[in-house]
């Protein structure tokens, strides 16, 4: 027989350990990311969540996972190691107002209006698909293979290179700013 004490202590031990439990991923609008991923060999930290809304529409969640925590948005564009991108969608969009979202932000950025860089604009906006609630697009820059794109919210694409990638976290930072612009 246990005695009320002990149960007390056990009830305390099973809570403690569900709280360790959830420190391991955020949760933002019902979207839970974990706190880190493993790609390549290389473990990268959840740096920065956020929710896109237009009006009171929540459009998605996104994170933005790096191997260490840079100071700037200079920093962590040039930064060498992988970087990821993801983006959990909150209600269903279709692929043409999805393409249109990535090219008309895409187009802000006067680095991307370089005719390469307009291709590889044009081949990430080819890629993409109709997402549903709960779908993820994943924007994945690894070093000697370039930029991925993967998720149920795109077909795949390979943009090889740094040049392009920088260019999209580049945008991606300056209309999301979250570090000094340094």
């Amino acid at each position: 027989m246990i005695g009320p004490r002990l149960r007390g202590v056990r009830w305390l031990v099973l809570a403690l350990a569900l709280v360790a439990g959830t420190a391991e991923a955020r949760v933002m609008a019902g979207v839970r990311l974990p706190d880190s991923i493993s790609l390549e060999g290389k473990e990268l930290a959840l740096n920065h969540v956020d929710l896109k809304k237009k009006l009171f529409f929540e459009i998605y969640v996104w994170g933005l996972y790096l191997e260490q925590k840079p100071s700037s948005m200079k920093e962590a564009i040039a930064f060498q190691g992988p970087k990821q991108l993801q983006l959990h969608f909150r209600r269903s969009i279709k692929r043409e107002q999805l393409a249109d979202a990535f090219r008309n932000f895409l187009a802000h950025s006067k680095a991307a209006g370089s005719p390469e860089m307009r291709r590889n604009s044009e081949l990430l906006v080819q890629s993409l698909r109709a997402v549903r609630k709960g779908d993820k697009l994943l924007i994945t820059y690894l070093p000697g293979q370039g930029l991925l794109i993967s998720g149920e919210g795109s077909r795949g694409a390979v943009i090889p290179g740094k040049d392009f990638a920088d260019i999209l976290f580049s945008a991606w930072l300056t209309e999301n700013p979250i570090y000094g612009r340094n």
